[in-house]
């Protein structure tokens, strides 16, 4: 993977992380107003929260591959 499509990646798949936490909230907004099932809202949460862990763990492991690198002698 090139660096540019690598950032894209990232970038994409932040993206998409961020429509699926609005998705959730709006659900989650109309479940407090009796206009969703709660079915629904309960799975955009659960959704939201994978897809906030996934971010999380791929942030997590781009931090720690940044860090070898800076370790490596020159």
């Amino acid at each position: 993977i090139k660096q540019g499509e690598f950032a894209d990646l990232v970038r994409s798949a932040i993206d998409e992380a961020v429509r699926i936490g609005e998705r959730s909230e709006n659900l989650t907004i109309q479940g407090i107003n009796e206009r969703a099932d709660v079915s629904k809202v309960v799975t955009a949460v659960a959704e939201a929260e994978l897809t906030l862990q996934t971010v999380v763990s791929v942030r997590d492991k781009v931090i720690e591959a940044y860090k070898e690198i800076i370790r490596m002698p020159m």
